[in-house]
């Protein structure tokens, strides 16, 4: 009875309630969304890399190296000989190796020099291998292989050519229009960076260079030709990924790179390096997740100040329900069960409005962030936030429940000026 009379209640100050609702809605939204965020954010970066057991690179720091190397992030500050390659591909504990060249891009988007490897020993999320959706891998030296979302994006189909530029980013140093490079294959969408990005083969590049260097005769083309010349006498790699054998050889192995000695490296096991990476991003994460409990705490602080604030405006009502045979403890129930059913109908709406979110952004997310939401069934650190959250509403409702509890009869019938 006491629960029918608190619906009713509500729904004759519905302005109010709404009101109370969309705070609390908007609160849990909040929090919500970036928790979800923040799990698709470390889910897409777990799955970008799989399967490769170290990546070797010139110098430099683990988490810088894993950026650039698997995500794109940054630049690489110098290379490693073919050389060192070789010796690495050459050692017995070695199962297969994917040398990568960067420092090219095409309208935005980084070109990757590699050889039939990445296709054939890439992985991705669960072991997952690379497809096609058009075409076929590079066969030729001047043919290339585009992600998803540049073909996507970009308007490419299988036959087109595409011109590459000296540089990596939005900003290109110079067009390497005289030797374009044609499509050959455009790769199924995968959720990682490999969509963001085009493929050519290493020897490609490497006569590309060659090439441009010698027919170098502009002055901003001059000004290139030392680092071109030095590119194509040495076709230096950006970063090898290494497969091995047998996977517990992976530390020794690591360390044997890094005291290489010829040539100082960089040898990162990609599961290892994430983790540092999260331990930096983890303030970021933290401090989200401080405001988006603090827009909670400002939705529950609505609801007091809206049940305080009627509770005063109610003495009347509570004074006809005590003379109508109503009990001290039924007037605290109908304050405790308004107060739930406010945070509760808030906590369902704004469970709702990021359960519909992520359901129909969630191709959106994948394609201009790769982020990718494994799941849309809320985890179990969610469902706790959601049950806490409605505790509290209880709890806040105590107060004025309390304040209507210790309400004489007399004191509500009085009429004061």
């Amino acid at each position: 009875m006491m629960l029918r009379l608190a619906v009713r209640s509500l729904w004759h100050r519905r302005l109010t309630a709404a009101l109370v609702v969309l705070s609390i809605a908007l609160a849990v939204t909040l929090l919500l969304g970036v928790e979800r965020i923040r799990g698709a954010t470390r889910t897409s970066f777990a799955s970008a890399v799989s399967g490769t057991d170290l990546i070797v690179a010139a110098r430099s720091s683990p988490v810088h190296l894993l950026l650039f190397s698997v995500f794109g992030i940054g630049n690489p500050t110098n290379t490693m000989t073919p050389e060192t390659h070789r010796a690495i591909a050459a050692r017995r504990e070695v199962a297969w190796t994917i040398p990568i060249a960067l420092g090219d891009s095409h309208r935005g988007y980084r070109v990757a020099g590699t050889t039939g490897a990445y296709f054939e020993h890439f992985r991705y999320g669960e072991s997952r291998p690379l497809a096609f959706r058009e075409g076929r891998a590079f066969e030729g030296d001047e043919d290339v292989v585009l992600g998803a979302h540049v073909a996507r994006t970009l308007g490419y189909r299988v036959g087109d050519t595409v011109v590459l530029a000296h540089g990596a980013g939005d900003i290109s140093f110079a067009l390497h229009d005289a030797h374009p490079f044609k499509v050959t294959g455009i790769l199924a969408p995968t959720g990682t960076p490999v969509d963001r990005a085009l493929f050519v083969p290493l020897a490609g590049l490497h006569e590309l260079h060659r090439a441009e260097s010698d027919e170098a005769a502009d002055p901003l083309a001059a000004a290139l030709q030392h680092d071109h010349d030095e590119h194509a006498a040495d076709a230096p790699l950006t970063a090898v990924f290494v497969g091995l054998h047998s996977r517990p050889q992976a530390l020794g192995l690591q360390r044997a790179f890094n005291e290489f000695p010829g040539e100082a490296l960089t040898a990162i096991l990609p599961g290892v390096t994430l983790q540092e990476l999260w331990e930096i991003v983890g303030v970021a994460e933290n401090a989200l997740l401080a405001v988006s409990a603090l827009a909670v705490a400002v939705g529950l602080g609505s609801m007091l100040v809206a049940l305080l604030t009627g509770a005063n405006e109610r003495r009347r009502e509570m004074a006809i329900l005590r003379s109508a045979g109503a009990s001290p403890r039924d007037v605290f129930a109908l304050i405790m069960g308004e107060a739930g059913l406010l945070a509760l109908i808030g906590v369902v709406v704004g469970a709702a409005v990021v359960q519909i979110g992520f359901a129909t952004g969630a191709s959106w997310l994948a394609s201009h962030y790769g982020l990718t939401a494994s799941t849309l069934i809320p985890s179990a650190r969610e469902l706790v936030s959601l049950i806490v959250i409605v505790g509290a509403g209880f709890a806040i409702g105590a107060v004025p429940a309390y304040r209507a509890y210790r309400q004489s009869l007399a004191d509500g019938m009085t009429i004061r000026l």
